[in-house]
């Protein structure tokens, strides 16, 4: 399994109806030992999350379920991130 960092930067069109939605899928991901860490940013521009995948296109299937993302409300990067 590798990691996968998830950045998730709010757009000008952020619906704040979304966030619960958003943390509901995480609080999921969290459930299912798929994820490993999470939260916002103090300035309120976003978050991010840390995930394990097999693939970098497992990740991109799972971070695009994310509500943040099918709402269109965030920007969604990921990065297979090589930490220790």
């Amino acid at each position: 399994m590798n990691r996968y960092l998830v950045m998730a930067m709010r757009r000008a069109n952020f619906d704040p109806a979304m966030v619960q939605p958003h943390l509901d899928f995480l609080q999921g991901l969290r459930t299912g030992g798929v994820l490993e860490l999470s939260g916002g940013f103090s300035d309120k521009s976003g978050g991010a999350y840390l995930m394990r995948a097999q693939s970098m296109d497992e990740a991109l299937s799972i971070a695009h379920q994310d509500p943040a993302y099918t709402s269109g409300g965030w920007e969604i990067t990921v990065y297979e991130w090589q930490a220790r």
